[in-house]
């Protein structure tokens, strides 16, 4: 290969051997070449220039926003730091420039599990040892290219230590409520059970009392002790019913009840208040439901008294319905008086706690205001819902619609057939005419309405005919007045109508004499049972002795004979709630002993089981008791009969002011039979002896 000179030389002597002018030309030529590409090689440069400087200038911008946006950044390869920003570079308390190269890490002290996010970046929070402190960083870690395409792991985080402070102060807020909510439902039930114990005694007083024969004013004063008695307790119910629902405590049982006699027991139990006060209470069940629903039948007849009871306080005049329908898949109960009505800007207010209206009169009603409040958290707890509608001066309406459910194997309610019989009803009363009505109608049969003794006399006198035909039977409400009852009577049977029945109060029945001699055929109970009735209309009808259902009450035995031949242990602490309890169980027929703490209770229990005392039937046992608790006692029993290999267990029942669920677990874990609340009632104790007085019990596991 030749050198450059040795092509310079050849090229030079090229040039000598040519002529001067073509050498010269030459030589002009080469000199414009290089000219040019100097020129083009500069502006390059030039262009080279202009581009690096502005790469410079891009990345001082994005390094300048990358700083401003206050995230840390680092970038690692193989553990060690090829870059980190200045916030990174804070943590440590040194430059960036002096972290890059090493391979420093910040202490871990804390960290939350790691989540991987959908593009496969992996999330997680720590706790660090900084510079500045302990900081809480979150990390969103990537894998990022680096020279030659080279990964490196990339990490972004940011300092979430304020988030955490206050998520931190959040749980022990919450920690802390449920402590208080804990402790008050604690005081709630400790005060409860005080309230409870000496209520227990003077309602039970006031019924013992009301059994010796007191004269008519003796009997007025022991019905306003037991009114303020029951009062009272209603009142500490609704307390402790909102403390439930509050705490979340408040639980629901689903089991088959029997609706009629849901709804006749709320009106029956309403019904002296509401006549005290001259008002009809009137129910009405529609005859398409069936006989048995799937619910808290507790529940319910406690929203339902709750409302009843509203509408009797607030009504001066006419009356409150109660009226049951299918409503949809569920069912609606309404309540509905003729009271003075609710102002619109307090329909939705009524449901709050603590939340008085003022009666018709003006004047402030007594009661805490619970009571619409634990309708409302009740019924949204049943999964319903409930609202008031009202006009000044057109009463309220209250509309529950409840998701209950039929029983399995239901039969609806139990209707007879009176395709011919024609009712007429007269009555001046706001719902029970219309209530009434409905209720013979679905029978098949036709009813007249007639609101005075006038319009009812001319209803005697029309002619029978294909539309309106001959009246059958007559009901009438001794609201007309005692003697304008008694006109419209003979009238009836003038009109030839047998069968002619007289709706009386409880208060009205015993001063109205006997219903015969005033010239009736019998005689109605108001609020009226829909059994009562078809029984006493219907009582010349086939249909009627056919027919069955759920409304009917059971006769019962009398009192003194349910325990006779029964021994039952007491063991209570308190002698006033003692002397109550041995007190009834021997009205009852029993034989009752008394002792003062569970370890006496155990020390009579281990006699009678050796012999040396009587046979004891059934043993009441005071939860909370000096020395030795009921339950203890009731644990002491259970053991003792194991060890002596008993066959059949002796009934214990808990009696306690304390009605939470956790108390009756606790009853049941101890080995009770059953948990009675205080004040105890007749009827729970009266069950009890009946089922021992059954011939050939045996035990109570069978």
């Amino acid at each position: 290969m030749a050198s450059p000179l040795w092509s310079w030389l050849v090229d030079l002597f090229a040039l000598l051997a040519l002529p001067a002018v073509t050498v010269v030309v030459l030589l002009l030529r080469e000199r414009g070449r290089l000219r040019e590409e100097n020129t083009a090689l500069a502006d390059e440069i030039e262009t080279q220039k202009d581009r690096v400087w502005k790469l410079a200038d891009s990345e001082e911008r994005y390094r300048s926003l990358i700083e401003a946006q206050g995230d840390l950044i680092v970038r690692r390869d193989g553990g060690r730091i090829v870059y980190a920003n200045a916030a990174y570079a804070t943590l440590f308390g040194m430059r960036p420039a002096d972290l890059v190269g090493t391979r420093m890490q910040l202490p871990r002290l804390d960290s939350r599990p790691v989540q991987t996010l959908e593009d496969g970046a992996r999330s997680f929070d720590e706790c660090m040892a900084t510079y500045e402190g302990e900081r809480w960083i979150s990390w969103v870690e990537t894998v990022a290219p680096g020279p030659e395409k080279h990964p490196l792991v990339q990490r972004v985080g940011r300092d979430i230590t304020a988030r955490v402070a206050a998520e931190d102060e959040l749980v022990e807020a919450r920690a802390r409520a449920e402590a208080a909510n804990e402790a008050k439902s604690r005081f709630l039930a400790t005060v409860s059970h005080e309230f409870r114990t000496p209520l227990n005694g003077i309602l039970g007083m006031a019924d013992l009392l009301s059994d010796t024969g007191p004269d008519a004013e003796q009997a007025t004063y022991i019905e306003a002790l037991r009114s303020s008695g029951e009062a009272l307790l209603a009142l500490v119910d609704d307390i402790l019913d909102v403390a439930k629902v509050e705490a979340g405590k408040l639980e629901l049982v689903e089991e088959p009840f029997d609706l009629v006699q849901l709804i006749e027991t709320v009106t029956e139990l309403m019904a002296p208040r509401a006549q005290a006060k001259g008002l009809e209470l009137a129910a009405h069940i529609a005859p398409d439901l069936p006989a048995r629903l799937v619910g808290d039948r507790d529940r319910l007849r406690q929203i339902l008294l709750n409302l009843v009871g509203n509408a009797v306080k607030f009504t001066e005049a006419g009356g409150v319905g109660l009226s049951l329908r299918k409503e949809g898949a569920g069912f609606e109960i309404v309540v509905a008086d003729t009271g003075p009505g609710i102002p619109s800007d307090r329909l939705e207010l009524i449901f709050g706690e603590f939340e008085q209206l003022e009666s018709g009169t003006g004047e402030r009603q007594s009661g805490t205001g619970l009571g619409l409040a634990i309708v409302r958290r009740l019924v949204g707890l049943m999964g319903g819902e409930v609202r008031a509608e009202s006009r000044i001066g057109e009463g309220a309406t209250f509309r529950l619609v409840l998701p209950f459910s039929a029983a399995a194997g239901a039969p609806a309610l139990a209707i007879p057939h009176w395709p011919r019989q024609h009712v007429l009803l007269v009555s001046p009363s706001a719902f029970a005419a219309r209530f009434l009505a409905e209720t013979i109608r679905s029978t098949g049969a036709a009813v007249s309405i007639a609101t005075t003794v006038e319009a009812a006399a001319a209803r005697l006198a029309e002619p029978p005919s294909a539309e309106n035909g001959a009246v059958t039977a007559a009901l009438i409400d001794h609201a007309l007045g005692d003697q304008p009852a008694k006109d419209l009577a003979k009238l009836v049977r003038i009109a030839g109508i047998a069968d002619c029945l007289i709706l009386l109060s409880p208060f009205a029945r015993r001063p109205f004499g006997s219903s015969q001699e005033a010239g009736f055929s019998g005689f109605l109970i108001k609020p009226v049972r829909m059994r009562s009735l078809y029984e006493r209309l219907g009582a010349g009808f086939p249909q009627a002795q056919a027919m069955t259902g759920g409304a009917g009450q059971p006769t019962q035995a009398p009192l003194r004979a349910i325990g006779a031949g029964l021994t039952v242990l007491v063991a209570e602490d308190n002698e006033i709630n003692a002397l109550l309890v041995t007190r009834t169980l021997e009205r009852f027929g029993c034989t009752a002993f008394w002792v003062r703490d569970g370890r006496e209770a155990l020390q009579r229990v281990e006699a009678s089981f050796a012999g040396t005392a009587p046979k004891l039937d059934l043993v009441l046992l005071d939860v909370r008791m000096p020395g030795m608790t009921g339950l203890d006692c009731a644990r002491a029993v259970r053991a003792l009969e194991r060890k002596l290999c008993r066959a059949c267990p002796l009934p214990l029942v808990a009696v306690t002011a304390n009605v939470a669920v956790a108390d009756r677990e606790a009853a049941f874990a101890a080995g009770m039979d059953d948990c009675l609340a205080k004040p105890l009632e007749r009827a729970a104790l009266l069950s009890w002896l009946e089922r021992l007085s059954q011939p050939q019990a045996g035990s109570l596991s069978a």
